[in-house]
């Protein structure tokens, strides 16, 4: 055994004695059991075990708190930037001058596409009619629904024609 026993090592061995205690309140009962045949509990109950909890004066807190606060400024003062941001630049303002160029460019700009798209359009309506559509033979049945429903057509343009004029 050590020469001086501390109060650490004495609540240590009152708790390593204790463990063993129900360990054995255990077996016991186990043992009690296998004898009689029916629930046996132990004799002893065991107690509720609670660990104190160690206290600390008030300048030990005080003292880690400081530590703390310390730790804190010193980590924040070394994540902020060591060179100041530079002055966001000045919002670019177009000039009139300017503003109207770029209004004749695009003018231009649509009108050349215009008039590529009006050349490109009686290209496009002289070659369809070179290229020869087959006629499809229609049954009798669908021939007289065309006729009915063409009629139809023509009578509600009329119609429309009338009810404008």
């Amino acid at each position: 055994m050590p020469a001086k026993l501390t109060k650490e090592i004495v609540a240590a061995a009152i708790e390593g004695f204790e463990a063993q205690k129900r360990s054995i309140d255990a077996r016991i009962a186990g043992l009690r059991q296998a004898l009689s045949g029916d629930s046996a509990r132990p004799t002893a109950a065991p107690e509720a075990q609670t660990r104190k909890r160690r206290k600390m004066s008030a300048a030990a807190r005080a003292r880690i708190a400081e530590a703390q606060r310390k730790r804190w400024a010193a980590s924040k003062k070394s994540s902020q930037p060591i060179a100041p941001e530079a002055a966001p630049k000045p919002k670019r303002r177009l000039s009139a001058a300017g503003r109207k160029a770029i209004i004749a460019a695009t003018k231009k700009r649509w009108e050349l596409k215009k008039a590529e798209a009006s050349k490109a359009q009686p290209a496009a309506k002289k070659a369809a009619p070179a290229a020869k559509k087959t006629k499809r033979k229609l049954s009798p049945a669908r021939k007289v629904a065309l006729v009915a429903n063409l009629g139809k057509a023509r009578a509600a343009k009329a119609a429309k024609k009338a009810a404008v004029a």
